[in-house]
Formats: C-alpha cells, sequence, structure tokens
C-alpha cells in the first residue's frame, strides 16, 4: 500500500492554499499513492487571533470540504485532511481534521483535544486555547485498510492517547502536525517513534514547514514510522510529497511478538 504525506508552507490564502494542496494530491494519486495526508493547519496559517477568525469558515460553507470530497471521489482514494479552522456559532475556532472515503463522503472528523499553550525557551508565547475549543472525543475510524486514529500536534505528547486508540483496534496512527522549528528538533521524531513502539502502530505524520506569514516557523520532517520504531520515509525542510509503501501485515507481527497492548495492569499511586 502507498502511502503520500503533502509536507506544505501554509500561508493566509486560503484559494492558494487549497490549489497547492488540489495539485500535490493529484501529483500523488497518479505516482500509485492510495491514502494521502496533508498536515495541520491546511487552509491557512496567519498570526493574531483577528486574522484566525477572519480567515475561518463554518462547516457547511467551508472550501476545503468540498474540495477534498470531489477529489477523494474523482481519483478513488483515502484523503486525510490534516486540520482546518472551523468556525463556531459562538465565535471560537475548532481545530479540525477529516478523513475522506473514496465515496467522497466524511468518514471521520476529530477536534483537536490537547491544546499548545506554552511559553517556549526562545521567547515565543504560543495559546491555542484562547481561540480553540478543544474537543473531548477519541476517534477512530474504519477504513479498506484497518481501523485509524486521529489526532493532531500536540496530541503527541499524550501517549494515553494513542494507547487508547491501539486497543481498540488501530493500527495506523494519524498525526498532521505544524511543530515549532526547536521543539522539532529536540522531540518530534522520538515521540512519534515512541508512539510507533508502544502500540505496535504505523505513525503517519504529515507537516507544515518553512516560514509562514506573520514569521513562524515550522519544523517539517514529515514521518512515516513502522511499528518497530523504523523510519521508512522522512521529509526535509521545503515542501515535498513524501511517499511509503507499507506492508499492513506488519502490524500484526510485531503484536505477536510483542504483545504488550494486552499487559497493561491497573496500578496505585504511592507516593512517599
Amino acid at each position: 500500500m502507498k502511502v503520500a504525506l503533502i509536507q506544505m508552507t501554509s500561508g493566509s490564502d486560503v484559494a492558494a492554499n487549497l490549489a497547492y494542496l488540489e495539485g500535490q494530491v493529484r501529483a500523488a494519486v497518479s505516482s500509485g499513492a492510495v491514502f494521502i495526508l496533508t498536515p495541520e493547519n491546511s487552509d491557512f496559517m496567519t498570526e493574531t487571533a483577528d486574522q484566525k477568525r477572519d480567515q475561518a469558515f463554518d462547516e457547511a460553507h467551508h472550501p476545503a470540504l468540498s474540495l477534498f470530497s470531489s477529489l477523494a471521489k474523482e481519483l478513488g482514494v483515502w484523503l486525510l485532511l490534516g486540520s482546518i479552522a472551523i468556525k463556531r456559532s459562538d465565535g471560537r475556532l475548532n481545530n479540525r481534521s477529516y478523513l475522506f472515503a473514496p465515496s467522497g463522503e466524511i468518514a471521520a472528523a476529530y477536534d483537536k483535544i490537547h491544546l499548545f499553550d506554552v511559553d517556549l525557551p526562545t521567547g515565543e508565547v504560543r495559546r491555542e486555547s484562547a481561540l480553540i475549543e478543544g474537543g473531548d472525543k477519541v476517534v477512530i475510524a474504519s477504513t479498506d485498510f484497518g481501523k485509524v486514529g486521529m489526532s493532531i500536534c500536540y496530541d503527541v505528547r499524550f501517549p494515553y492517547l494513542y494507547r487508547q486508540m491501539a486497543q481498540a483496534g488501530a493500527t495506523m496512527l494519524l498525526c498532521p502536525a505544524a511543530f515549532t522549528v526547536p521543539t522539532g528538533q529536540l522531540h518530534w521524531e522520538v515521540l512519534l517513534r515512541a508512539r510507533a513502539i508502544e502500540n505496535g502502530a504505523f505513525v503517519l505524520a504529515p507537516a507544515q514547514c518553512g516560514t509562514h506569514d506573520g514569521g513562524r516557523k515550522t519544523y517539517g520532517h514529515s514521518l512515516v514510522i513502522d511499528p518497530w520504531g523504523k523510519i521508512i520515509a522522512e521529509g526535509g525542510d521545503s515542501s515535498a510529497i513524501i511517499y511509503a509503501d507499507i506492508d499492513l501485515d506488519e502490524t500484526a507481527r510485531f503484536r505477536s511478538s510483542i504483545p504488550s497492548l494486552s499487559h497493561d495492569r491497573a496500578q496505585k499511586l504511592c507516593a512517599v
């Protein structure tokens, strides 16, 4: 099974970003990919909350949804729209990921649960919760190639989320992201490989890269990791399509060799 991860540098122009993605999706399909994934913030990246609110669409009118639905149906492939900003009736936003089936239907949607509220050593301050309403549902979707677990970016730091998905049958863990450069250099690969090994699952992580409008920089280095923790495809610092051929039987081989998913035990905290 051939997968393709689209690594991009989203700007503030929604139409331009979607036009770029359409071209990349078509190129990936012509190269044989049957599952194509895009990163977090695929529709746009801007700096201020007011800009984000002004740029966002409600779900009924977001042009990315109609585009990806038509592409999935026309091309007969599975598509992950890594995440887009969905305007809520209360004026806040959801950071929402969508999985499209080859029929063009939305097979699943996931709202990012863990929000990026940090003060980085560089002095950069991020308060995603100031505008974004976090989700509260773990989402696993059934596909032609097995069950997939959905997550977004900062979620990768919370292992129990992925454990729940794997124990519920997910054999692929999806993590579209827009990682900052300093934390990306230190943690991106380590966290994603850990999630793969802990759960005996493939991890597919398409990423934003480069310098965005307003000066924010993202790390890139999209990754495809097998259940043993081996990196089988990696992107660099620039926009690109990253391809990988996946052996779907590898998850079963790993989980029969190291059956740790069935070995969890209840524990009591003993503070001394």
